[in-house]
């Protein structure tokens, strides 16, 4: 009998995260999957559960990883994770309770930072938990209630296999970005739901580290801003564009001496918002994290704007972006 739900991981190769998310995959509450690792070389299984199998792919991107994983699945549902990231061990059930309506078509839920992460990797999540600081918290806590949304990251991102195969998968060179694509397809090409669900949970851990952080954030703002005009319908959105004003803002800053009284007072203005903005991001910040990480999550956060908005208007201006591999 086939499982139900087939469970792929795209990898550059076996590491330490794999190994510790397969444990987790072999204690979930629901039974019913297989899972399917695809590193680039080897496809030797560390596990003896027939479940579970490593198939090689070459040097491909993880959007390439995942078609190819799509296409061997038996499962009815494709479930997308990345390496880093280890399933609660009610996800399935919580899935299979919302695959019951056949007009839904997806689903995605949150991606938390898990308990054990290191002090500056849950800084580096913390920069994320606030709508003011970060722009989606709900992709990083469980917030809000169940509802409609039309691109979701693959960290924690669930298909119907048949709706999969038939938009043609990801199908896509893009890496980070390849799920904005995905879930534009899924929405307008067939007419049906893609939900976040709060209750959708797996643990994902962050980057270690500022340079990594920021490097994450900029190849983010990178694709985004190319998105904008590869994707428009959900990439032309405000929020996208706000730290790149920001940076600009930042740099007409630089002369605040020459300016004269009125433009001073202006941008001492900005500044003021932008700081109250910061103070009501640490208020949401410490509703999750110690007010220390908080805090030190505040000048991550300033910096991540900055690179992120230098790198989306970088990806405005390219006109044609090649995502490079990991």
């Amino acid at each position: 009998m086939a499982p139900r739900f087939s469970i792929i991981i795209p990898v550059k190769a076996i590491n330490d995260y794999v190994r510790e998310t397969v444990p987790h995959i072999l204690n979930l509450a629901n039974q019913d999957w297989e899972l399917m690792i695809i590193p680039n070389a080897s496809d030797t299984s560390e596990w003896d559960d027939p479940r579970i199998k490593v198939i090689a792919s070459g040097r491909v991107g993880p959007a390439k990883k995942r078609d190819q994983g799509a296409d061997l699945a038996q499962g009815e549902i494709l479930v997308f994770l990345d390496d880093d990231s280890y399933p609660a061990l009610d996800l399935l059930d919580v899935a299979a309770a919302h695959f019951s309506d056949p007009d839904v078509v997806a689903l995605g839920g949150p991606a938390v930072t898990p308990p054990h992460d290191s002090f500056w990797q849950k800084v580096s999540g913390a920069v994320f938990l606030s709508r003011l600081s970060g722009g989606t918290p709900e992709r990083y806590v469980p917030v809000g209630e169940v509802r409609p949304v039309d691109d979701w990251p693959s960290v924690n991102l669930m298909v119907r296999r048949e709706a999969f195969l038939d938009i043609g998968g990801f199908n896509s060179p893009y890496w980070p970005g390849e799920d904005t694509k995905l879930c534009l397809d899924l929405v307008t090409k067939t007419g049906r739901k893609l939900l976040y669900v709060p209750e959708l949970i797996v643990w994902h851990h962050r980057r270690a580290g500022l340079a990594a952080h920021l490097k994450q954030v900029g190849s983010y703002g990178l694709h985004r801003g190319f998105f904008a005009k590869r994707f428009p319908e959900t990439s032309r959105r405000p929020m996208y564009f706000v730290p790149m004003l920001f940076l600009l803002f930042t740099i007409f800053s630089l002369g605040y001496t020459i300016y004269p009284a009125i433009i001073q007072t202006a941008i001492l203005l900005g500044w003021c918002c932008y700081a109250t903005a910061l103070l009501i991001s640490l208020t949401t910040i410490a509703r999750h994290e110690s007010l220390l990480i908080g805090l030190v999550a505040l000048g991550y956060t300033f910096l991540s704007h900055l690179v992120y908005g230098a790198m989306f208007l970088r990806g405005l201006l390219t006109r044609q972006l090649v995502s490079q591999l990991r």
